[in-house]
């Protein structure tokens, strides 16, 4: 496998499971220092052992990105234990699936929302200084392709990837100086727990049946376009939304 990411440090938020859990896995067996956030000791506990039966070694700190502090300081742990953070993979997520606006509450409105966009946001605060200094950074936000197509009963959801994928492009703008890319990898209909529990199988096979190529992304083909934007290979890759999702989205520029 290559080593492209070797003597990097990437801090995954939400990454215990599901597509957190292999861009450990995938970055890690590129020869990077993982750092990953959970809010559930368990699931940290299950990740830890997974990846180190997979070689990667992993940094496992419990946090919940709705909690600013907790953020915070889970990047002042890495760094702490690494020296620094490269990569920060904003990936934390919580399932908005299926939920028609009359469905909404004040307290899931706001659950989702802290944890896509508030945790995301504090956590570029807290490594941003540190990639300034060094003149180097790499920042990746998790989209959806739900956000490029619209979705019914899921205005919350998308809401809430539509503002990562607009702050990273802003972001791309003012780190830019300092050598720091931002970009977003925006997910197709992905083969993991939570896109698995969320539809009946009704909606999964028209899901399915709307994409060009007829099949479910595999959670390592988003990991490799994260790795890949982690690289020096994309150097000159800033303020773009990546998508791969077996063409259930084709867009332009």
């Amino acid at each position: 496998m290559s080593k492209s990411l070797d003597g990097y440090v990437v801090f995954i938020t939400g990454g215990s499971t599901g597509l957190g859990l292999s861009h450990a896995r995938v970055l890690g067996g590129r020869g990077a220092r993982v750092a990953i956030t959970d809010f559930k000791q368990e699931n940290l506990d299950q990740a830890s052992a997974e990846l180190k039966r997979d070689g990667v070694e992993a940094l496992c700190l419990k946090a919940d990105n709705r909690v600013v502090g907790e953020v915070k300081a889970a990047v002042a742990k890495a760094e702490a234990q690494f020296g620094k953070v490269d990569v920060l993979v904003n990936n934390a997520g919580i399932s908005g699936m299926m939920a028609h606006i009359e469905d909404i509450d004040e307290t899931f409105f706001d659950s989702l929302f802290d944890t896509h966009v508030k945790g995301a946001f504090f956590a570029v605060q807290a490594v941003v200084p540190g990639m300034k200094k060094r003149k180097f950074g790499r920042i990746i936000n998790t989209g959806s392709t739900f956000n490029m197509t619209g979705a019914p009963a899921m205005s919350h959801y998308t809401g809430a990837k539509g503002a990562l994928t607009a702050l990273a492009r802003a972001w791309a703008r003012e780190f830019a100086p300092f050598s720091i890319t931002v970009n977003t990898v925006s997910p197709g209909f992905t083969d993991t727990p939570m896109t698995r529990s969320d539809v009946t199988p009704e909606i999964f096979e028209e899901i399915i049946a709307s994409m060009a190529l007829k099949r479910q992304v595999l959670p390592e083909e988003i990991s490799y376009a994260v790795a890949w934007l982690a690289s020096r290979e994309a150097d000159a890759v800033t303020g773009q939304n990546i998508s791969p999702n077996c063409g259930q989205a084709i867009v332009g520029i």
